[in-house]
């Protein structure tokens, strides 16, 4: 079980420092004005999604429910638990945004501003102080 856990969290940081970096290089890339910049923006944003983002998402939800697996009477009964994985899915949702705007950028479709990815980049901060807190007090 010690192993799973570590992998579990192993994965978690590879997943968050993907989901951290990738609005920052949106905010470079709504900045950017020249094709060469917006080219290699489309590069960095398409492995690390590809790459690192989604394979660590994948490894997370997996070790994690390889956890739940090893007594599931007890984790599925506890609130925390329930309240974290909500929090899981609501991470993957902003996941999945972040593919889409990917690829609205890798297709010059982006409207958005350098300012409104500042903004959509503390989303996970926040999520992932709960995140901790839920798992480490259990509060509920």
């Amino acid at each position: 079980m010690a192993w799973v856990e570590a992998f579990h969290i192993i994965s978690v940081i590879c997943w968050f420092a993907g989901i951290f970096y990738m609005p920052r290089l949106f905010v470079y890339h709504a900045m950017s004005e020249d094709q060469v910049s917006k080219d290699r923006f489309i590069v960095m944003e398409r492995k690390l999604y590809r790459g690192i983002m989604t394979p660590s998402a994948v490894a997370t939800v997996v070790f994690g429910g390889w956890l739940i697996s090893f007594a599931p009477e007890f984790y599925l009964s506890q609130g925390w638990l329930h309240a974290k994985l909500s929090l899981v899915a609501l991470m993957i949702i902003y996941h999945i945004s972040c593919g889409w705007f990917w690829a609205r950028f890798r297709d010059d479709r982006n409207t958005h501003s350098h300012v409104f990815f500042r903004y959509f980049n503390e989303i996970p901060v926040v999520v992932l102080i709960a995140i901790v807190i839920l798992v480490v007090v259990k509060p509920i």
